[in-house]
């Protein structure tokens, strides 16, 4: 069992009177607008458990998490609510060369509110910002554009083509319902490997209706309307500041010397990644 309550109130919401499509809307919206897509508990080395209710009690102390801790708490959360969800096996591709297909290394959800199905991914970063109905189509929210269309990979499913702009390329998901029990082996890999982007930067995004936040390791990027918005923090009162001011993760737990540590951490990362890429380097 969750504590819907608490939940609710780092959301900034009331309990819905009824499950309905406009509450749905609504809890998404907030959602991805005040809960984190982070790799801040990996990074430190510690990765929490994907248990729905162990992440729902990490949302309510101020953390976020990735697609396993997000979707598996907002599915809790909505079945609490009174709403019918499934859970989906589902695989995001980064670029074209990645393989298309629900590879399991990410949790979709379903929704189906008065007969009608509708794709729900608070997991997805830069993803969607409210629930898109499970109809072939393109869909604008704010300034990027989507495409829902049937899955070649996965018959049955559906693939969400993500905006050009984003963070990823696409994301197929599998017809059947899954047990979030079975994500655990790839949460234990994407968590502890050290191939792991996860492991190796540390990534917080944030949506929001005029666009997304993108922290990667120092550089932190804004996605709009306009165009992009993209600087390097140096300093760490100020990425400390960014953490907390922009991407509202609550870091009360680490005390002087577990900040100096994790800071130290991420601007090593930064430099090597900087020596690693030409046009950073000056060459």
């Amino acid at each position: 069992m969750i504590d819907v309550d608490s939940y609710l109130r780092v959301l900034g919401m009331d309990r819905p009177p009824a499950p309905t499509l406009e509450a749905l809307a609504a809890l998404h919206r907030a959602h991805v607008e005040r809960v984190p897509y982070a790799s801040l508990d990996i990074f430190l080395g510690r990765p929490a458990g994907i248990g729905a209710a162990e992440s729902a009690e990490r949302i309510a102390r101020g953390r976020g998490g990735y697609c396993f801790h997000l979707n598996g708490a907002f599915a809790a959360l909505l079945s609490a609510l009174g709403y019918d969800v499934t859970r989906h096996r589902a695989g995001v591709q980064e670029s074209a060369a990645a393989e298309a297909g629900a590879g399991g290394n990410h949790l979709a959800l379903t929704v189906r509110v008065d007969g009608e199905g509708w794709l729900v991914d608070t997991g997805l970063g830069d993803g969607i910002h409210e629930p898109l109905p499970l109809r072939e189509g393109t869909y604008t929210q704010g300034p990027f554009t989507y495409r829902m269309a049937p899955s070649v990979a996965e018959p049955g499913g559906w693939r969400l083509t993500n905006d050009p702009r984003g963070t990823f390329l696409a994301m197929d998901f599998a017809p059947g319902p899954v047990a979030l029990e079975s994500f655990r082996e790839k949460h234990a890999a994407l968590s502890t490997s050290p191939d792991s982007g996860y492991v190796r930067v540390l990534t917080a995004q944030l949506r929001h209706a005029r666009g997304v936040d993108v922290l990667r390791g120092c550089v932190v990027r804004r996605i709009h309307g306009g165009g992009t918005d993209e600087r390097t923090v140096g300093d760490p009162g100020e990425w400390y500041d960014v953490l907390a001011g922009v991407f509202r993760l609550d870091l009360s737990d680490l005390d002087a010397p577990a900040r100096e540590r994790l800071w130290r951490k991420v601007r090593t990362a930064h430099e090597e990644w900087e020596r690693s890429v030409p046009s950073r380097a000056g060459l």
